[in-house]
Order: C-alpha cells, then sequence, then structure tokens
C-alpha cells in the first residue's frame, strides 16, 4: 500500500522558525478520547504538543506505539471496586503506511513492526507514526509486544522499549531521517543506542524526564538488556560496565542523559529536583527547565473562552452552570446521586499513586466530616483517577474511596478517567484540588486545563504551581512544608491547612462574595494564558532544547 506519508510529509511547508526536523518519541499520546493511546498526564501533554507543533506548522512528526488494548478500561465489579478489564481497540482512521521492517529481540529473533499513520486532518495534530507487532507472520508472543500500554510483564517491557526505540529510529531513517531525536521519557533509550551505533552523536539527541519518582526511572539488569538486544549491537564486557551504575543495573534516565547534548525537566522546581538527582554523576547533560503546558484550543470550553475574553463574569457563570449540569449527569449515571451545580464542587483527578494523596481530605474523618455537613456553606467532592494496575496500594485507597462515600450523598467517586471525562470534570468543578507531597511531582498540568475552565487550583507548592500562583489572588496554596520531615507528620499538617483554607477562604468567598470568586477565576485565566499553554511550549522547545 502506497501512502504520501510513506516519506516525511506535512500538509503545510513548515515555518522558517520551526523547519529543523524533529522526530519525537513516546510511550503514549494523549489526542482524542477516542484514541486509547495513553495512560494519564505523560500522554495528555504529548498529545498538547503535537497538537501544537500543527498549530505553529513545526517540521515536527510523533513516534509511538499501538496498543491493541490501550492502557485499561476501568470498570467496577459487583461491590462497586475497581475493576480493570482489557478489550481489543480497533482504528479505522489510522492509514497503512505500507512500512514493514524487522528489529532483533532476545537472541536475534526478528520481529515484524508495522507503522500506520494518524494522518493530520484527523485531529488537527502533526504526523503521528504508530508502530505494531501485531501483524502477520509473527509468532504470539511477538504479536503481543504491543498488547497492553505499560505491561506489567518485564521481558514484555524491555521488548517494547525495543520496538519504540530501534523500530522508531529504522522507521525514521525510512521517512527521510531527522536532524533532532527527541525522546519523550526515556522508554525509547535504544534508539539513541542504534543511532550512535550509525555514527550520530549526541548533537542529535535530546531528552525530556518527566518525574523525580525512582519508580518511574526504569532501571533494570544490564546483561538482560544486552541478551534482548537492547543496544543494537551486543556489548562487550567492557562497554557494557560502561553504561551500567552498581550492580550492573542501567538506569535509562542516567543513561539517557550521558547520551544527549540537552536535556530539559518540565516545570521550574523539577529542574533544581532533578539536578540534585544526579549530583556527583560525571558526563550528565545540563538539565534546562521547560515547563509543560496543554493545548488551549482542544481543552478549553469554547463558550467560557468568549464570555473571559468579553470580561462578561454573568455570561461566564451562567455557562459553568451549564457545564456542571453536564458533568452532573454522569455523577448520576455511575452513583446515582444527584448534585446540585449551585453548591461548590470539589475535584481531585489524575492517576492514584501514593504521593499524590488522593485521600488527604479523610486524613482527619471528624473534621472532614463537619465540613461536607456544613449547611451554611454546603460542598460536593468528587475524585476520579486511574490507579495502574499492578498497584495494588493505589487501588486500596481507590477502593476505600469507593466504599467510604457509597452511600454519602454529596460525594462521588467516578470512574473512566480518560480524556472525556477529563474534560468534564474541569468544566464542570468549582475547585481542582492537588494534593502531592512537595518536590515529589514534577509537573501535574490538569491544574492547567482546570483553570482553563474556571476552577479555581488549590493546591500544595509543587510542580508548575510556584509559577502561577498568587495565594488569594489566582488561588489558593497549602504553605510549604518541610518535605523531609516524615510523611504521617506531613499528611497531618497539610490536611489540617487543607480543612482551614476551605473553611477560613474558599467557602465564605464562594458563597459570601460573589464578585471577588470572579475575579479569581479570571485572574487565574490571565495567568495561565499564554504562559501555560502548548503553544509556548512547542515553541521553547525549538528554541531552547533542539538549537
Amino acid at each position: 500500500m502506497s501512502s504520501k506519508y510513506a516519506k516525511w510529509h506535512h500538509p503545510y511547508k513548515p515555518s522558517t522558525d520551526f523547519k529543523k526536523k524533529v522526530a519525537y518519541f513516546s510511550m503514549e499520546f494523549g489526542i482524542d478520547q477516542g484514541l486509547k493511546t495513553y495512560s494519564g498526564g505523560l500522554g495528555y501533554l504529548a498529545g498538547s504538543h503535537m497538537k501544537a507543533a500543527f498549530d505553529l506548522k513545526q517540521n515536527l512528526i510523533g513516534v509511538g506505539l499501538l496498543w491493541k488494548y490501550g492502557y485499561y478500561d476501568q470498570g467496577r465489579n459487583p461491590d462497586q471496586s475497581m475493576q480493570a478489564y482489557f478489550v481489543e481497540k480497533t482504528y479505522n482512521f489510522l492509514e497503512d503506511t505500507g512500512i514493514e521492517f524487522e528489529v532483533q529481540i532476545r537472541n536475534n529473533h526478528a520481529v515484524k513492526v508495522r507503522a500506520l499513520v494518524l494522518k493530520p486532518e484527523i485531529f488537527n495534530t502533526v504526523p503521528i507514526y504508530f508502530l505494531t507487532t501485531d501483524v502477520a507472520g509473527n509468532d504470539h508472543l511477538s504479536r503481543t509486544i504491543t498488547h497492553r500500554l505499560y505491561d506489567s510483564n518485564d521481558q514484555t517491557r524491555i521488548a517494547q522499549s525495543i520496538v519504540l526505540g530501534i523500530g522508531g529510529a529504522k522507521l525514521v531513517e525510512k521517512l527521510g531521517g531527522a536532524d533532532i531525536y527527541h525522546l519523550n521519557e526515556g522508554h525509547a533509550l535504544p534508539a539513541f543506542y542504534y543511532l550512535k551505533n550509525k555514527g550520530a552523536d549526541k548533537s542529535k539527541f535530546v531528552f525530556t524526564t518527566h518525574t523525580p519518582e525512582k519508580g518511574g526511572h526504569e532501571e533494570r539488569y544490564g546483561p538482560l538488556l544486552n541478551d534482548f538486544g537492547f543496544f543494537g549491537r551486543r556489548l562487550n564486557d567492557q562497554e557494557l560496565s560502561e553504561e551500567t551504575l552498581s550492580g550492573n543495573q542501567l538506569n535509562y534516565t542516567v543513561a539517557a542523559l550521558r547520551l544527549v547534548k540537552k536535556a530539559n525537566a518540565v516545570s521550574k522546581l523539577h529542574a533544581k529536583v532533578a539536578r540534585k538527582m544526579y549530583e556527583g554523576m560525571s558526563d550528565l547533560a545540563r538539565i534546562i527547565p521547560i515547563t509543560n503546558s496543554q493545548h488551549l484550543k482542544f481543552w478549553q470550553d469554547p463558550k467560557l473562552a468568549q464570555a473571559w475574553k468579553k470580561g462578561n463574569t454573568k455570561t461566564f457563570g451562567n455557562r459553568k452552570l451549564e457545564l456542571k449540569e453536564g458533568l452532573f449527569k454522569e455523577v448520576l449515571d455511575q452513583t446515582g446521586k444527584i448534585f446540585r451545580p449551585e453548591i461548590l464542587t470539589i475535584v481531585w483527578a489524575r492517576r492514584f499513586a501514593a504521593y499524590k494523596r488522593a485521600d488527604l481530605l479523610l486524613r482527619d474523618l471528624e473534621r472532614f466530616e463537619r465540613l461536607i455537613s456544613n449547611s451554611k456553606y454546603p460542598v460536593q467532592v468528587i475524585w476520579a483517577g486511574k490507579p495502574y494496575p499492578g498497584d495494588h496500594g493505589a487501588i486500596d485507597i481507590f477502593n476505600r474511596l469507593v466504599h467510604y462515600t457509597k452511600h454519602k450523598v454529596n460525594l462521588a467517586v467516578l470512574t473512566g478517567y480518560e480524556i472525556g471525562l477529563s474534560k468534564k470534570l474541569k468544566e464542570g468543578s468549582d475547585i481542582w484540588l492537588n494534593t502531592p507531597r512537595i518536590t515529589r511531582e514534577a509537573s501535574g498540568t490538569s491544574g492547567m486545563t482546570a483553570a482553563m475552565n474556571g476552577s479555581v487550583n488549590l493546591s500544595t507548592r509543587d510542580g508548575w504551581i510556584p509559577e502561577f500562583i498568587k495565594n488569594g489572588k489566582n488561588g489558593f496554596v497549602l504553605p510549604a512544608l518541610d518535605y523531609t520531615l516524615p510523611h504521617r507528620e506531613q499528611d497531618y499538617r497539610d490536611s489540617q491547612n487543607l480543612y482551614r483554607i476551605l473553611e477560613e477562604q474558599v467557602l465564605p468567598i464562594y458563597y459570601e462574595k460573589p464578585d471577588e470568586w470572579s475575579t479569581i477565576v479570571f485572574e487565574a485565566l490571565e495567568g495561565i494564558i499564554p504562559q501555560f499553554t502548548s503553544a509556548r511550549m512547542a515553541t521553547e522547545y525549538y528554541k531552547k532544547l533542539y538549537k
């Protein structure tokens, strides 16, 4: 099958400011609710980048994997607790490029890889190429490599990195090559080894690190990776020892930082944290900050945008009530509870992970129950998010919230936290609650898209928040704590500050000073646009990382 996208091709002449050819590798892309190639924030970020690159006429393409079963579908067991299940996905709008090649995995086993493309006109993105091993001629095991995003099997994960990295690099070669190879996190690290073997130097390589969490930085046994063909050829013992750390472990992030000319963190605070993480290590690229951002046109409700541009707080408020009613239909459908649009609605929605503290509001149950039963200042609270299906601790937190809220009329836990529900929650909430332990959240872009839709941030001072927040003016922030305190102490202090801010500031302003509330909402919009939109971010990548 022939395709114009079987060569490097854009539907526009690239802008002179962005003419350098860039191949952007990412394990996930969150483009649209109907394309399940993402798990959460990393994918949303990559999707917004691809949309902004299209808007700006950048000479950039995306390279990812086509997940047959996506991440997972989030449903419920009979008792309403969480269930993860896997359903085959098909996408008739993806075009077969006709490009097929082989990669070698484990003892030179040849695996066929085929490339499909998401054409720009479908979702207004640059071309994004999705690789699949689920093709005729592969054995069953080879076909399963691209079945599940973040597969729980370590050896499958290694194979996924080889397909994305080496397979992606081979694809780009067939498209005509690139000036810059940009890895969005370390999953595609084999691309750098493959290209280095062919004579490319670090002037072509750049890297984005997304998390200070140790679990977010893959680390695997070097000899096993060598057996799998991770390095594009078999390394001898001396070469392998130069790539690995103590215990023959290869840390993907450290390896990437040694191979690239430039690297970036995803907020100013994260850059400081990331540099400190690797103090004392030699030959690492300097990590600069390029703060993550999101695509305004995709995420912002157009009627809210119009009312804000005209400075019409009444129209904005009326539209907000309509959007709340839309969200509350979802609440009713999933939980059988009727929420009221005039009541202040708090949303906590993101990936469930221990450090994000989804259950911080429940830290002092007596205090929390006073808060949710206050008839003078009523509140409604919604939680949503997808734990990693193998993270039983995070699933336990999710289920604890389900069981605690089951018979409380103003509390709800929703399943199916994907792009569609994420948009509804941001449009329909009044407060966007963000509770990570300080220094643990690299960026946390959900608060940006919430603010675009008139939802006020209430957050710890982490990630992107210090670059944006003016406490009491455009949002609310918990007092900074000593992040070296024991977790139990941090959680107690943060919870007490959270209750106090809600009781003494947020609720009285919302109910008694609506004009002041509108001012806060509009100040937040002024602070978000354009500083935290993906047009600024995509421009900075060319100016600061690709040059």
